[in-house]
């Protein structure tokens, strides 16, 4: 049986893998490439925020040289970025960090970061392609139903990872 400090380094890494999040879809005007229909080239930023750690389905914000709000559909390397026009995969790196949790407060946190390629574009997003980096941070309260921290049920969890790199487009 894993510990939790071993589960919550799994799931810190299962989340950067997968970067899931229980936030509803947002929605938004996406705009992938400009009017005269030259290429976009420059730096995007994405910023996922999840919830819960226990859904599959996040949602994720592009702003740079497109903005659009969506979804990320989680897989274990690669995951699908859907927008409104469009998707794209992101393949990533498992991720480096650390992880604590301190049992006087009840309070867990991870933290780590890698590397990321962007590509296979439908619609807006055809012929994307890119690299960067990201970090991710949870932030995590387990539940204290007895006095004692019950870190298999979280009162309270945050993760918010965010990317930043040039793409093509």
């Amino acid at each position: 049986m894993m510990t939790y400090k071993n589960k919550l380094f799994a799931a810190a890494s299962a989340a950067v893998a997968s970067a899931a999040v229980a936030i509803s879809v947002l929605t938004s005007a996406a705009s992938a490439s400009p009017a005269d229909g030259h290429r976009l080239f420059g730096t995007e930023h994405f910023q996922i925020v999840k919830g819960s750690p226990t859904t599959g389905t996040a949602s994720v914000i592009a702003t740079g040289e497109f903005t659009a709000g969506g979804t990320d559909i989680a897989g274990s390397t690669t995951d699908t970025f859907r927008f409104p026009g469009g998707t794209f995969r992101v393949t990533h790196s498992p991720g480096q960090g650390t992880h604590s949790f301190d049992p006087r407060t009840c309070v867990a946190t991870a933290s780590s970061g890698g590397t990321f390629t962007l590509g296979h574009g439908t619609g807006r997003y055809a012929g994307i392609s890119g690299h960067g980096t990201y970090t991710l941070t949870i932030l995590e309260i387990a539940a204290r139903p007895h006095s004692t921290c019950n870190p298999e049920t979280p009162a309270a969890f945050q993760q918010i990872l965010q990317a930043q790199g040039q793409v093509h487009l």
